[in-house]
């Protein structure tokens, strides 16, 4: 294992335990060279997923573009890194356990929108208007009406979408 701090190939495994999900192994290495400690995890290879794009693309699953995506909708929110990685991690397994080679993009999206609605709401419609395309206010107002319980939403917050949708 080359040492990230200065590249040297002469590492030693100082402690090894298992990681948070299920096949993974996590590995704290010290460089032999400069001494610095760092850690590694290392996964079982699984063959590969293929995500199918909504004009016909295909391109290999990519967990960090997911985890970037999350982190994005989670900016400036308390939600710990743990938990973002957690939600990533549940994400992949759950497209592991779907046991097809292709999946549609639609679906990965749903998922993230899925997560992150049980995280957190300001989470949930920043990557939803993102992912869904919302057009206008209107198309906010309509994904927080689905969030709030029919007894809690004001007359005012229905006034407000029937003149959005009179813009329209």
């Amino acid at each position: 294992m080359r040492c990230p701090f200065c590249g040297k190939q002469n590492t030693r495994v100082v402690d090894s335990r298992p990681g948070k999900i299920d096949f993974e192994v996590r590995r704290r290495r010290e460089c032999l060279e400069c001494l610095e400690r760092f850690t590694t995890y290392e996964r079982v290879e699984y063959i590969p997923i293929v995500i199918v794009k909504k004009d016909g693309r295909r391109e290999e699953f990519n967990r960090e573009k997911i985890l970037t995506g999350i982190k994005k909708a989670c900016e400036k929110r308390a939600i710990s890194m743990d938990q973002i990685e957690d939600t990533v991690d549940t994400i992949e397994q759950d497209l592991r356990d779907l046991s097809e080679r292709e999946i549609p993009s639609t679906i990965v999206g749903e998922k993230i929108i899925e997560a992150l609605k049980k995280i957190d709401d300001v989470a949930y419609v920043r990557f939803a208007s993102v992912y869904r395309e919302f057009k206008d206010v209107a198309d906010f107002i309509q994904e927080l009406k689905s969030l709030m319980p029919d007894d809690c939403l004001p007359i005012e917050f229905d006034t407000i979408t029937d003149k959005a949708d009179d813009r329209s």
